[in-house]
């Protein structure tokens, strides 16, 4: 399963989808200049335990690092992995 990225340029949305479904996202806004905030993450409780909800979160940091952004994680589960994740340290703002 991809995960693809959609945003108008003030929000957006990571997500996976399978057989046309949408079965993971995580939601963002832009705070400004080189500033994302992670709302909200959700995986379809047929598919909780396979890392989901990671693989978007760590999709959010690399899309973080490639634009030059700092992340803001207000979404609990989001906060979680990437305070878990030393790797991910240098995205936080």
């Amino acid at each position: 399963m991809e995960i693809q990225n959609k945003n108008d340029g003030k929000r957006g949305i990571f997500f996976m989808e399978d057989d046309g479904k949408e079965i993971a996202l995580m939601q963002y806004i832009f705070s400004g200049p080189g500033k994302m905030i992670i709302v909200h993450t959700e995986v379809d409780e047929a598919y909780e335990g396979k890392g989901l909800g990671k693989q978007l979160v760590k999709a959010g940091v690399e899309y973080a690092r490639e634009h030059q952004m700092k992340i803001l994680p207000l979404c609990p589960y989001a906060k979680k992995i990437i305070n878990m994740t030393p790797d991910f340290a240098d995205v936080l703002f």
